[in-house]
Parts: C-alpha cells; sequence; structure tokens
C-alpha cells in the first residue's frame, strides 16, 4: 500500500466520521453499550469461576489415625501419605489442638466438652490436600488402605455436591459469555451496516467511476476498527469505575468474598474490550460492503 493511499484512507475516515456525526454518534453508543454489557457478565463469570475454584482447593482429607500408633509409626504413616501422586501437603493435628478446634467451632456450646472431663476421645489425624479437586476420592480411597489408619472422610456427599455446582458454574458462565458475545457481534454489526446502508449511493458512484473493491473498502473498514475502538474505550472506562465501586461496596459488606483483585485483572479486561470492539468494527464493516460492492 503506497503512502499517499493510505494518507488518504485515514483522511476519509476523519472526514466521513465529521460527516456523518449524528451516525458516528450512534454506532459509537451502540458498540460501547454492547460491550459493556458484554464486559460486565464476562467479569461475572471470571468472578464466578475464581469462586468456584477457591472452594474446590479448600477441600481436605482428614485422615484419623488407630490409637495404638506410637510417634514413629504416625511419622512413617505421614510419609507414606506424602508419597502419594498428587498430594499438595500433609498437616499432623494432635489430638488436643483438634480439641481445641471442636471447643471453637461450638462456641457459645464449648460447655459440652466439660462433661468429658480430662478425657479426649478424639484421634490424632492428618489434614491432607491434593493438587487436582478431582483426585480427593481417589486419595482418600487409597490413604483409607494403608495400615494404621482408621478412616479418611472428606465430606464425600457435599463434597461432591459442591463439585456439580462449581461444574454447573463454569458451564453456565461459558454459555453466557458466548450467548452475549454473538449478540453483541450481532447488534454491532448491524449498526455498521446502517451507516454502509446510508452512504450505498456514495458506493455506488465510485464503482461507476472505477474504483477497485478494495480502494472502496479500506476506508470503510478502518472507520470500522476507529468506532470499535472508541466504544471500547468508553466501555473499558465505564467498566473500570463499575467494577471499582462493586468492590468496594462488596468488601464492606462481604469482606470474605473472593473477588478478583482490580490491578491486573481489569488491565486486561479493558484490552480485551477495546480490541473485540475493534475486531467486530473490522468484521462488521467488511460483511456490510459485500452486497453494496456488487454494482
Amino acid at each position: 500500500m503506497k503512502i499517499r493511499t493510505a494518507e488518504y484512507y485515514v483522511q476519509e475516515v476523519f472526514r466521513s466520521l465529521r460527516r456523518n456525526n449524528w451516525m458516528t454518534f450512534a454506532a459509537v453508543g451502540t458498540v460501547a453499550v454492547s460491550l459493556f454489557i458484554l464486559g460486565v457478565f464476562l467479569i461475572l463469570a471470571l468472578n464466578m469461576n475464581r469462586a468456584a475454584s477457591l472452594l474446590e482447593s479448600q477441600v481436605q482429607i482428614s485422615v484419623y489415625m488407630e490409637d495404638d500408633l506410637d510417634k514413629e509409626e504416625e511419622e512413617a504413616l505421614g510419609d507414606k501419605i506424602r508419597a502419594l501422586q498428587g498430594i499438595e501437603s500433609v498437616k499432623y493435628i494432635g489430638r488436643e489442638e483438634a480439641r481445641a478446634r471442636l471447643s471453637d467451632r461450638l462456641g457459645e456450646q464449648k460447655y459440652l466438652l466439660d462433661a468429658l472431663g480430662d478425657k479426649n476421645p478424639l484421634p490424632n489425624a492428618y489434614e491432607v490436600t491434593v493438587r487436582q479437586p478431582d483426585m480427593v476420592e481417589t486419595a482418600a480411597k487409597q490413604i483409607e488402605r494403608m495400615s494404621g489408619v482408621e478412616s479418611a472422610k472428606y465430606g464425600q456427599d457435599v463434597v461432591e455436591h459442591l463439585f456439580d455446582i462449581t461444574r454447573l458454574v463454569r458451564i453456565f458462565g461459558v454459555m453466557l459469555i458466548l450467548l452475549l458475545g454473538g449478540a453483541t457481534v450481532f447488534i454491532i454489526a448491524n449498526t455498521i451496516r446502517l451507516t454502509v446502508f446510508a452512504r450505498r449511493r456514495e458506493i455506488a458512484i465510485m464503482k461507476y467511476v472505477g474504483a477497485t473493491d478494495e480502494f472502496i473498502r479500506w476506508p470503510f473498514v478502518l472507520e470500522g476498527i476507529v468506532l470499535g475502538c472508541i466504544g471500547g474505550i468508553i466501555s473499558a472506562f465505564v467498566l473500570r469505575s463499575f467494577y471499582a465501586g462493586v468492590t468496594n461496596k462488596v468488601y464492606d459488606t462481604l469482606a470474605f468474598f473472593p473477588l478478583i483483585p482490580q490491578s491486573p485483572f481489569m488491565n486486561y479486561v479493558s484490552l480485551v474490550i477495546i480490541l473485540l470492539g475493534m475486531a467486530i468494527g473490522a468484521v462488521g464493516a467488511w460483511v456490510s460492503l459485500k452486497r453494496f460492492l456488487k454494482v
């Protein structure tokens, strides 16, 4: 592409934007609103996925040991558990620590433990975490077969329901993003098609005087990219303010809720939204021009 031709394309883009200012405003507004809605649900889906991952990572196997094991046998059992494939960490919980934890969980009802006196019926145990949540069941079965292990519990029913919920959350998030992404592409492409339709006579005249398809197409494609970029920047700016407000509100009321930190998360989201706007603008203009170039 010659420098003079490129200069003409750029000048034509900005001349067209000024000449069709109302159509430009409508197209940018549509792009910004569509990308903002898509961005909101993208942020929601990513935070839901983060929450699901954190819940899965907190699943632990409680390994209760037989009472007649001595210290060396308990340590040997811990080494065997650590040697299993997929084990992330193994932590020893003595019976006194287990009793203290139970007392904290009982809260105001911890007086129930006083009836036991100096007796402590709780066994020594190991808390085991695995690298992958789907390995919990397999690891628990392997540990339970080891000598010296009374039982290995991980809340089977609760964990299975938890995994079902997190799986549904991820599927729902992906489907939501795909549906909204498709709707956004459709809306923006049709908006750009309207701007092209409004200038169909101009395109026909250029064809009649001998302009090639490429010469006609590129200013419109560049215009679509500019419209998408401006709409994306506006959407990204509003999204950043929106997410900052949401995170502040959530941390004030639900400090424990695992939202993704704003930085660098929103930088990546902003970049994706802007690039997506530019890509949709270019594709929308390219596709919309096809029928009008068949003169």
